[in-house]
């Protein structure tokens, strides 16, 4: 029986590169569901296809076996018309257009459609800005003109532009130091309450990971080992939890006082 409250799905997947003996599998059986309205981070160490999985939630690539279903719909038909209205993204590094002012990035999708008449394009681009925290006056700025802080701002107006109910973020606080995290965090936090949104999160900033996450999915051995919440999952016995989480750094994280954060998810459990 389905889930109805799954808005991604991912059974039975397998993802291998290159072709006879130099093939090699990336992910291996994985399964891993997520639900309305949560923020799930993925973490895993390097090489254990975080970036890969979020190509395949956006239809970029196709699995070599299994299934990735995006809002009831295979991920694959989210490359035609309308995929940005279904499925937002935020790129570890903004990945602004450098010759577009910083109003022609955000209204760029919107713009693309082509269905709506310039000025209101330009309104609704001025409403994400503002919604992200940037002001008017920023609208005319180049990318080579804003801080790390503002980039990011921009990028997820831009990821918000068509109003999608799932937004993917790669390592959105990448680059910011420890204030501007935090503010970033911040409205990251209200954006998912206000809009109600489901978020899909790859970071490897602990601190980012306590503040936003309702539940955690750890990749390692080629599939998903464990998911929860993130105190549950640092209990996990794995030898990538014990250094991610247990280490100075992790310790820190979770004895920091909690954050508003939405309500926590089922416990943790092995797939």
């Amino acid at each position: 029986m389905s889930d109805e409250t799954a808005v991604v799905d991912i059974r039975g997947l397998s993802t291998v590169f290159g072709k006879g003996s130099e093939a090699f599998a990336v992910h291996q059986n994985l399964d891993l569901t997520v639900r309305r309205g949560e923020i799930l981070s993925l973490v895993g160490g390097s090489g254990t296809g975080k970036t890969v999985l979020l190509r395949h939630i956006l239809g970029l690539t196709r699995p070599t076996r299994g299934s990735v279903t995006v809002l009831g719909r295979p991920a694959g038909e989210l490359g035609g018309d309308g995929a940005s209205s279904r499925v937002g993204m935020l790129f570890q590094h903004g990945a602004l257009f450098s010759a577009f002012n910083v109003l022609d990035n955000v209204a760029f999708a919107l713009r693309e459609l082509g269905t709506l008449p310039q000025e209101v394009v330009n309104d609704a681009a001025m409403v994400k800005l503002r919604l992200t925290g940037l002001k008017a006056e920023h609208a005319l700025r180049m990318p080579a003109d804003l801080s790390g802080g503002m980039i990011k701002r921009v990028a997820l107006a831009r990821a918000l532009i068509m109003d999608p109910p799932l937004l993917l973020l790669d390592e959105p606080t990448a680059g910011l130091d420890p204030n501007s995290s935090d503010e970033f965090c911040a409205l990251l936090r209200e954006l998912h309450a206000a809009l109600g949104l489901t978020v899909i999160m790859v970071t490897h900033d602990l601190d980012t990971l306590f503040a936003l996450s309702t539940r955690v999915a750890v990749l390692a051995d080629k599939r998903v080992i464990v998911e929860g919440t993130p105190q549950e999952v640092a209990h996990f016995p794995h030898p990538f939890i014990d250094h991610f989480f247990l280490g100075e750094r992790g310790r820190r994280a979770m004895a920091a006082p909690p954050a508003d954060a939405p309500t926590a998810a089922p416990a943790a459990k092995e797939p």
